[in-house]
């Protein structure tokens, strides 16, 4: 689901896994959303229990794109099992995390203050 928002694009992952069935569409939508213009995306996988090395690299497709544009790429609402698979692949220490689509708002507000 992707809600267009004043100064960002929330996506939310509606699947509970992100895999390689799920993972190239959410990378296209992620290509379009940019394309676009918008260079702020929060993206919410508060629903999401899994992830592989596909929905991984979708994630850090978004990072990238929004950082090339000078924009915040923000992952928010991970599942224990989710957040363990970020960890063990040290992306943590390269993304944005946030545990809600609020905190990730709040983030996104103060960015824009700098």
């Amino acid at each position: 689901m992707i809600t267009n928002i004043e100064d960002y694009t929330l996506i939310k992952v509606l699947n509970d896994w992100l895999d390689t069935n799920i993972a190239p569409d959410l990378k296209s939508e992620l290509v379009k959303v940019n394309a676009n213009g918008e260079r702020n995306i929060v993206l919410d996988m508060s629903q999401c229990t899994y992830c592989d090395s596909s929905g991984l690299s979708a994630i850090l497709v978004a990072n990238r794109l929004c950082e090339d544009n000078s924009g915040t790429f923000i992952l928010t609402g991970l599942q224990h099992e989710v957040e363990q698979i970020i960890r063990i692949s040290m992306l943590h220490t390269v993304l944005t995390i946030t545990r809600t689509v609020s905190e990730a708002i709040e983030l996104l507000k103060e960015k824009e203050k700098i």
